[in-house]
Formats: structure tokens, sequence, C-alpha cells
């Protein structure tokens, strides 16, 4: 279906922080580049009849200050938003919030940059068990479901779900927690837990629902 190897190295990831009126915020990083022009891009993005092809179905008002939700996921408030450029919503789960900004950049060889950053605040304890993986894997995915849907599958978010459990998906996987392994490393994290975060984080992700 994709090509694991290329798709993982595609994709760049970075692990920082950023200072909140709350407090120091983690963050995770996540950018491809599409074969397509910006806004394209932006529409595939933002547009409620397209969204449920590569990613979840998705209801509410898909505008600056409006309410929305994903099907089994998040929901949240567009706080801003810069067309075609950006846009920033707040990311509700499981009675936490945090936040996702999306920026899109035109590239010189005509394709358009990707960039989430995924913004939250997460305690020491809950970062050490599971490191960034455990929110990157998750957009890893929601990445291959855009590049499926930019090669022209016209239900990319079907076969990207069917995929991700299949033992090609869990390779997959399995490179997204190692790159989000040595993305924490570069970041500053002691090298011996970043690699117990990231296996237990693989482990998390890959485990078969009768385990």
């Amino acid at each position: 279906m994709i090509d694991v190897n290329h798709q993982i190295n595609a994709v760049r990831r970075r692990v920082g922080s950023r200072v909140l009126e709350a407090g120091e915020a983690r963050t995770i990083t996540i950018s491809q580049a599409y074969d397509a022009e910006l806004d394209d891009v932006w529409d595939a993005c933002t547009n409620a009849e397209r969204i449920p092809r590569w990613f979840l179905p998705v209801s509410g008002d898909l505008r600056l200050g409006g309410r929305y939700q994903f099907e089994g996921n998040a929901g949240g408030t567009i706080e801003r938003c810069d067309p075609p450029k950006s846009f920033a919503a707040t990311w509700e789960y499981g009675g936490e919030i945090s936040w996702i900004e999306v920026r899109l950049t035109p590239e010189s060889d005509g394709r358009t940059r990707f960039e989430l950053e995924h913004i939250a605040h997460v305690d020491d304890t809950r970062w050490a068990e599971f490191g960034p993986g455990a929110v990157g894997i998750g957009w890893d995915m929601g990445l291959v479901g855009l590049a499926l849907h930019f090669s022209g599958k016209p239900d990319a978010a079907a076969e990207g779900a069917a995929w991700t459990v299949s033992e090609e998906g869990k390779t997959f996987v399995t490179l997204s927690s190692e790159a989000w392994r040595d993305a924490s490393i570069e970041a500053g994290t002691d090298e011996a837990e970043a690699k117990a975060a990231g296996d237990r984080c693989t482990a998390a992700y890959t485990a078969s629902p009768e385990e």
C-alpha cells in the first residue's frame, strides 16, 4: 500500500518545549512535503467533506471560533485561522486540553510542506513512561493518510485504518516509534531513558487486542 521506509524518511520530527501562560509545555512537530499546491493542501485540511477521506469523520463549525469534533477522537475550538497558511485549535480528549498548530509552506518545486505542532502539558512521569511517540505515532499515521490522499486513493482513511493493524502497518509503527525516540534523544533526553520509553510505546501500539 505504501513504501514504509520511504514514508518514514519523508517525515521530519522534532521534540521541544514552549512556555505558555499555564507554564512550560512539551511539543512535538511533524512535517512532510506533498506533491500538491498550497490551496489544495489547505482545502484537504479544512474542508469538512474532504477531511474524512484521509483522517476521520468530522462534525461542527470549521471556522474561526467554531467547535469541531472528530468521530471517536478529539474535539476543540478553532482559535486562529490564516488561510491558506495556518490555523490553530484546542485539542480536547479524555478530559485534557492540548493545542495543535498547522502551518503550510509552499516549496520551490511546486510542492507544499504540511507541518503540525502538538503542544501539551505532560507531567514528567507520563513522559518518562512513553515519550513523544505516544502522540507522535498517531500523527505519523495521519500523515500516511494524507500521503495516500494526494496519491489519488479515493478512500485513504479506510485503507490506512486497515493497514495500520497489518504486519506492514506494525512495522511502520515500530519505525515511527524509533524515529520519535531518536528525536527525543536529539532534544536532550537520556539515551537509555528514551529507548526504554520508546520500547514501551511500541509495545502499546502493536499489542494484539487480547494481550
